[in-house]
């Protein structure tokens, strides 16, 4: 059997990088509905599980080994790099969508571009030009303009507040979550490393659910029979088809292209946020996405 990522044909790596971003933006609906019957917490664990289960032959069968000759702090870089970026970050991600809807999250997950550079100013000695300083504002800007007043109705002030500050929360765990292991990520094999991160976020999540007092409450969730048909399909394409081709992208054209397609997803969730669920699109909201999207393009490549 020909693997698809074998299969050579032209702007390759373009076109997965596209992919990328549809495939992702169509999961983040899913967990959105799946939401609505799963606890945060317990998505979270579900989607991290099966990844981790299609994870291990898929390394297998591309040759990668789990146990590499690597330094101890390596292992533990990376299994504090997941207990951010997956556990912590991508619960208060889901916390976010409950109560911002997919459309509005869309939004606040630009803030992911300034954090990364944030993050990096601080552990990486890197600096910040003009232009990102101009898109850093312009994605702030977004932020304000998406939420300074809510026009669909049924979003509670409240609810808005909050799930702002999650979605924030969620963006700067997930910053320092890559760019402590930045340094890693040229020289170690992606899928080993996607490997230990999750491993990373599953232990997070499991002292979470073991010392938390609702932990009976936030598991059963997991018995309601609605969410399964959202929350299977969300985990399979967000956590694992994404993985892949998003390296399959990295892989086949610059990263700089690569990343910039990635970033598309915030459209394509705004978009698919007004066809699948029905969330208003209106001015403000549209003029808060492309600002958005055009302060991180501005963050990331200037």
């Amino acid at each position: 059997m020909v693997s698809p990522l074998t299969i050579t044909f032209p702007y390759m790596g373009e076109t997965y990088a596209l992919v990328t971003a549809l495939v992702w933006a169509f999961a983040v609906i899913l967990f959105k509905k799946s939401g609505e019957s799963f606890h945060p917490i317990a998505l979270n664990l579900f989607k991290n599980t099966l990844a981790l289960v299609l994870l291990v032959p898929t390394m297998y069968i591309l040759g990668e080994t789990i146990c590499r000759d690597a330094p101890a702090a390596e292992y533990a870089l990376l299994l504090v790099s997941g207990a951010l970026g997956i556990g912590i970050s991508d619960t208060l991600f889901f916390k976010s969508l409950n109560l911002l809807g997919a459309g509005l999250s869309a939004i606040v997950d630009c803030l992911y571009a300034p954090f990364i550079i944030g993050m990096s100013m601080i552990w990486l000695d890197e600096q910040l030009s003009i232009w990102q300083f101009v898109g850093v504002a312009m994605i702030v800007s977004a932020v304000l303009t998406a939420t300074s007043k809510d026009y669909s109705g049924k979003l509670r002030r409240r609810d808005l507040w909050w799930g702002i500050f999650f979605g924030v929360a969620s963006m700067a765990a997930n910053g320092v979550g890559i760019v402590i292991v930045k340094p890693l990520l040229g020289r170690a094999p992606l899928l080993w490393v996607c490997f230990f991160r999750l491993i990373g976020g599953m232990a997070v999540l499991g002292l979470v659910v073991l010392f938390h007092s609702g932990r009976r409450e936030i598991l059963k969730t997991l018995a309601v029979r609605k969410g399964w048909k959202y929350a299977i399909p969300g985990a399979f394409l967000g956590t694992y088809v994404s993985l892949l081709l998003w390296l399959a992208g990295m892989k086949f054209t610059q990263a700089s292209i690569a990343s910039a397609l990635n970033q598309t997803s915030n459209i394509f969730v705004f978009v698919f946020a007004a066809l699948f669920l029905r969330e208003p699109i209106n001015r403000q909201r549209t003029i808060g996405i492309v600002l958005g999207v055009a302060g991180a393009l501005l963050v990331t490549f200037v």
